[in-house]
């Protein structure tokens, strides 16, 4: 994995966010300036109308045009309110159907109102619309606000600072961040942690394109969230959130959503509250807990500490038994080379017995052998092992070395 600055450097910029809203929204897409002057805009084709063409190629709209659109009140409902405006097609004009979004710069406490920074415009192609454009363009406008009120306040430390306020990388002032981003920093927040399902693999341009949506539908839902990127992993900060459920409801859909897209497959471990931005760091560090730990489950697609805290400890009890060779019991391996040599399937019998809690009838059925049969190999277990199964203790340790040895393999951590 690359420094800070590969971070930074990797940043989503306008051009690239114009292309990501014309994939998930459908059609294409400009974002200009206030004075309609294009500052980024996505791929056309042959269904691009004569307003895009020229727009694009003379880097502005064209005059006769944008006093249609005055006209019509479209820029002033632009600069005016903070909703979706639709603009109908006039093929009389050569004009297909669009929507538009202005754009704001982030609520600041020190500014009366926020600034007019823009507009996105998405014309719609040979087809419909997708049916959620409208909040992938309120996500977007949030995004260019940030984007485009960084440009022009010129702090080029911002993906760094929010990738410390996440705990990667030299501490940093929680304080200084919230200043710098406009966020409270004090009351409670939710840090989500989105990860790969287990089995599931994505090449550096998914995962770049992956932090991009998901940083598009945080700031739909809230347009003060922030996310970042860090190793395979996304995270995002919502401030100030109203409930859990709620973002617990949202986390879900966003996950369905991709389910639905057949794109990649996802999965989220949430934590909160988070006090203040002070304790962000430690919140990320707690849902890699649980990420970490709940690979292996497929009905842990969205969860918390609190609903996986027995497979986070036990991954992390078999985690510390695996780090020190003195605490693994070499007696196993007198058990799997018996059943190598003689091809047979004591690891098997003592593990079912073990799973139906000591039950041989229950144990047997399930091996579909009989209890006498399931009764001979556990006392060539016991014999083999030195253990009495009767113990509890003996129970106990002979459950947690067989688990580790059931561990798949983990890859090792990128640098």
């Amino acid at each position: 994995m690359g420094g800070d600055g590969e971070e930074v450097a990797a940043d989503i910029d306008l051009f690239a966010l114009a292309q990501m809203i014309a994939d998930h929204a459908g059609g294409m897409v400009s974002i200009e300036d206030p004075q309609s002057h294009v500052l980024a805009y996505s791929a056309s084709d042959e269904t691009a109308d004569e307003l895009r063409v020229r727009s694009i190629l003379g880097r502005e709209g064209p005059p006769e045009y944008l006093s249609l659109l005055r006209q019509w009140g479209v820029l002033d409902r632009l600069r005016d309110t903070d909703e979706i405006v639709d603009v109908p097609a006039h093929d009389e004009l050569n004009i297909k159907r669009r929507l538009a979004i202005g754009i704001r710069r982030p609520t600041d406490a020190r500014a009366r109102a926020p600034r007019v920074l823009g507009a996105i415009w998405l014309q719609q192609g040979d087809r419909p619309f997708h049916p959620d454009a409208a909040e992938i363009l309120r996500g977007a406008a949030a995004v260019a606000g940030r984007l485009i009120s960084r440009s022009l306040d010129a702090p080029t430390t911002e993906a760094l600072l929010i990738r410390r306020l996440f705990g990667a990388g030299a501490a940093v002032d929680a304080a200084a961040v919230a200043n710098a981003l406009h966020l409270p920093s004090t009351g409670p927040a939710a840090v989500i942690g989105f990860a790969l399902a287990s089995g599931e693999h994505a090449s550096g341009a998914d995962r770049a394109a992956l932090g991009g949506v998901l940083r598009l539908r945080a700031s739909s839902f809230r347009g003060d969230s922030v996310t970042t990127a860090i190793g395979d992993r996304v995270y995002v900060l919502l401030p100030g959130y109203r409930s859990e459920q709620a973002v617990t409801a949202w986390t879900r859909q966003l996950i369905e959503h991709f389910d639905a897209k057949g794109s990649l497959s996802l999965r989220a471990a949430i934590a909160c509250p988070v006090p203040d931005l002070g304790r962000v760091a430690d919140a990320r560090a707690e849902v890699d807990r649980v990420l970490d730990r709940t690979a292996a489950s497929p009905a842990s697609r969205v969860t918390t500490l609190a609903e996986a805290r027995t497979a986070v400890l036990l991954g992390e009890v078999l985690d510390l038994v695996a780090a020190r060779a003195e605490l693994r019991d070499p007696r196993l391996g007198a058990l799997f080379d018996y059943d190598r040599k003689h091809s047979a399937n004591l690891r098997d019998s003592v593990e079912t017995y073990l799973r139906e809690h000591g039950d041989v009838r229950d144990a047997a059925a399930a091996l579909c052998v009989h209890p006498n049969t399931l009764r001979y190999r556990l006392r060539r277990v016991e014999d083999i092992l030195g253990m009495n199964l009767d113990d509890p203790a003996d129970r106990l340790l002979l459950e947690i070395q067989l688990a580790l040895h059931r561990r798949p393999r983990k890859p090792e951590a990128s640098g």
